[in-house]
């Protein structure tokens, strides 16, 4: 597996090894040992997500408040997505930075999300199915959203003159200035 590091410590991208020929392919999506290593610690995922999104939909971008912050993987098995984490790390150097990633069925990246980071992603793709592992279950009342507008973060998404379909829960995120002045 080739593991590259982004623009926010902590946040990889992951390309494991794919073996094709005329039948088709076969790669190793996920190994907990070779992952540990690739992150330098042991993690445990509890939960795994599994979204399918028209083309212009864009989810996020979300996050869960500890004690139940998440840590994801994501990847996409069919179609190809923009993925975006953005760093809501107080203590990071790189707070309110973001960094976003093509992921599609085509290139099998995947991408590691260390807790503390908001997720989001626009669908470039006819549809895309995407899957995510997560190190802490769902927890509703602790469940957060930045708007994917936020003129702060200013995030490049590749949408030309289309307008993103967007959740109303969404729509609702708040601005990352009301994030970075909570205590």
């Amino acid at each position: 597996m080739k593991v590259s590091e982004t623009a926010i410590p902590g946040v990889l991208i992951l390309e494991p090894r794919v073996f094709g020929d005329e039948r088709g392919f076969f790669m190793e999506s996920f190994n907990q040992r070779a992952f540990n290593e690739a992150v330098g610690h042991e993690v445990t995922f509890v939960q795994d997500n599994h979204s399918r999104s028209a083309k212009g939909v864009l989810r996020g971008l979300h996050y869960q408040l500890p004690p139940h912050a998440q840590g994801k993987l994501v990847r996409v098995t069919r179609g190809r997505v923009f993925d975006v984490a953005v760093d809501l790390r107080r203590s990071s150097a790189t707070f309110g930075r973001w960094v976003g990633v093509e992921l599609s069925g085509e290139n099998n990246r995947l991408l590691w999300l260390p807790p503390g980071m908001a997720h989001g992603f626009l669908v470039t793709s006819d549809s895309a199915d995407f899957l995510y592992k997560t190190t802490d279950y769902y927890a509703p009342e602790l469940e957060r959203c930045v708007r994917w507008d936020d003129r702060e973060l200013a995030i490049d998404w590749p949408l030309g003159n289309a307008t993103p379909l967007v959740s109303g829960k969404d729509v609702q995120g708040a601005s990352f200035s009301s994030i970075r002045a909570a205590p």
